[in-house]
């Protein structure tokens, strides 16, 4: 299995657009939840199979600022202009995780021509009032490990363990850096579309849809509520298993290669 990640970059309206890339094969096009904490190491687990693309959101991640972003449509064009610049041979598959889940949905309904299956991990964007998901803003730091894996040891992997002050410091300005971003996208109707079932209607292609049976952050309550405005989906549900699927699990990668080749 490949190990190594390829960094691209591309100038996309203006905003310095990384991706990590790993692997060969049909394209899978990635898109990450509210913060990047937990990195891109997960892909690996489909590079024997695909080639796995993971562009970093625009004031996010590896990417440059973005000073223009005011809301989730300006996150859409430049997907969309990106895949314009990759300029791939074949429709890649487009995975989206968490708020990246919301992020693809639209995508998808939108431009779902560009795509060939569509996998949305714990996805965000759908506010039900009867399935609430954790304000994130009332956890208190050292909680939110514990919101984001069933085992919290996992969870604590990604988070400094006080021991280096630098490196403690980085991640608290990384995650900052984060959250103006995620603030500028969830200002108007928080992080969600109140039509979003409507657009999932368009979502002809098929779709999985994988939850965390455990996951604090989006309740799995709201998985069958996806499924039924999906209308081509199935859903995988994971066992013992919190919001960082793929980092909690990662035999759930194994399945979601699965359902992309099959």
């Amino acid at each position: 299995m490949a190990t190594d990640f390829e960094t691209m970059e591309y100038d996309i309206g203006g905003v310095k657009t990384v991706i990590k890339a790993i692997g060969s094969g049909k394209p899978v096009f990635f898109l990450h939840g509210a913060a990047t904490l937990e990195g891109f190491d997960f892909a690996a687990e489909l590079a024997d199979r695909f080639r796995v693309l993971c562009p970093s959101h625009p004031g996010m991640g590896f990417s440059g600022d973005a000073p223009h972003i005011a809301d989730i449509s300006d996150f859409l064009v430049h997907y969309l202009n990106l895949l314009d610049a990759l300029n791939l041979s074949e429709k890649p598959h487009l995975i989206g995780f968490s708020m990246g889940g919301w992020l693809a949905t639209e995508l998808a309904a939108i431009a779902r021509d560009r795509f060939d299956k569509v996998v949305l991990m714990a996805p965000a964007g759908l506010n039900d009032p009867a399935h609430p998901a954790a304000n994130l803003g009332t956890i208190p730091p050292q909680e939110l490990p514990g919101y984001l894996t069933h085992d919290v040891s996992v969870a604590l992997r990604y988070f400094p363990d006080g021991s280096d002050p630098a490196a403690a410091e980085a991640f608290g300005a990384d995650r900052m850096r984060e959250g103006e971003t995620v603030g500028k996208l969830c200002a108007t109707q928080g992080m969600g579309q109140p039509n979003l079932k409507r657009f999932m209607n368009r979502i002809t292609n098929p779709t999985l849809v994988v939850w965390g049976a455990e996951d604090r952050i989006l309740p799995a309550s709201q998985a069958p509520l996806w499924i039924e405005a999906l209308p081509n989906a199935q859903l995988l549900t994971v066992a013992g298993t919190g919001h960082l699927i793929a980092q909690e699990n990662p035999e759930t990668l194994r399945k979601i290669g699965d359902f992309l080749a099959a």
